[in-house]
């Protein structure tokens, strides 16, 4: 076997030529890494396009992933970050064109195609190889790996592309819904964004003041926040709200997130009942430890004609 040992250092030592993020992939090719040259990584199943796991340069994980997660593609991922199109949450029975669908779609329970990479300077200097890159990753109704359901469920050819971008202070996540169909089709997309948290007692959520929402486990009735939130007991809750989303523990600030072109974020935590009643979620007291924060266009329909297309997107930005 030839000795690699020296090769990292030699090129790092090129004039001209800093440290380069990196690329990898799993042994079975379900899995994307990409890790910049000061240590942040991100790592996406292929399965749903979902990223799994954020990591800053002191390996600190930033999201939570469920431990009993499925990662072999046979149920959706219980954590990380889910894609949600074309429908949120159960379809509603009196839209025709997603009524067939299963909750939340079909974008997390298809295998997505790697499309490639690319990286650019970011803050900072070539010197400290301080650069961001960026992971393309694509679904469409033509695609192989699109959930077998999906094409007898809805019928419309689309095309989607979703972006995952890592700096070293921030991930942005970005869908673009592009119709192919001859009709003009709804949808609705969503990034279902698990985020990790020390104690979730502690955790004050701001930037949602005055906004309108819709209480799922108060009858779906609408209320109007007011003041920070504050999560002690089970919350699943629609806001509609302008502006970035910030997320505090003990009064210091862990992420804000800011939403592109998505007028909604849903707040969620399963909390003690509702976590034992999923199989999926594991630790059973593992709510202690995340808060969904998750931007989205759910509050109606983007109906897209023939040819049109949507884009959305979040970054969450560490302290």
């Amino acid at each position: 076997m030839v000795e690699r040992a020296n090769k990292p250092s030699s090129l790092v030592a090129t004039p001209g030529l800093p440290p380069q993020p990196t690329v990898s992939f799993s042994k079975d090719n379900s899995l994307v890494t990409a890790t910049l040259p000061t240590g942040e990584s991100i790592t996406v199943l292929l399965y749903g396009a979902t990223v799994i796991s954020w990591k800053d340069s002191s390996s600190s994980e930033k999201l939570w992933l469920s431990s009993a997660a499925k990662l072999d593609g046979t149920k959706p991922v219980r954590g990380g970050i889910p894609l949600v199109f074309p429908v949120f949450g159960p379809p509603p029975p009196d839209h025709s064109q997603t009524s067939s669908l299963p909750q939340h779609g079909f974008a997390r329970t298809s295998r997505w195609e790697f499309l490639g990479k690319s990286t650019s300077e970011s803050s900072g200097t070539q010197q400290t190889g301080d650069l961001s890159v960026k992971l393309d990753f694509g679904l469409s109704s033509a695609a192989d790996g699109l959930d077998p359901k999906a094409k007898d469920a809805w019928g419309y050819k689309f095309n989607l592309i979703y972006s995952v971008t890592l700096n070293r202070k921030d991930l942005t996540t970005s869908l673009v819904v592009t119709n192919d169909d001859d009709r003009p089709f709804d949808c609705q997309v969503l990034m279902h964004t698990y985020l990790k948290v020390n104690d979730i007692t502690k955790v004050s959520i701001s930037g949602l003041d005055n906004s309108s929402y819709i209480d799922k486990v108060d009858s779906a009735s609408t209320k109007t926040q007011s003041g920070e939130i504050k999560i002690e007991g089970e919350t699943d809750r629609v806001y509609t709200a302008d502006g970035p989303v910030t997320v505090a523990e003990d009064g210091k600030t862990l992420y804000t997130v800011t939403r592109d072109n998505l007028s909604d974020v849903v707040v969620w935590n399963p909390w003690i009942e509702k976590a034992k009643g999923m199989g999926d979620f594991e630790p059973k007291d593992g709510y202690k430890e995340m808060l969904c924060v998750e931007p989205g266009s759910v509050g109606g329909w983007q109906t897209l004609e023939k040819g049109d297309a949507f884009e959305g997107a979040q970054t969450i930005t560490l302290a």
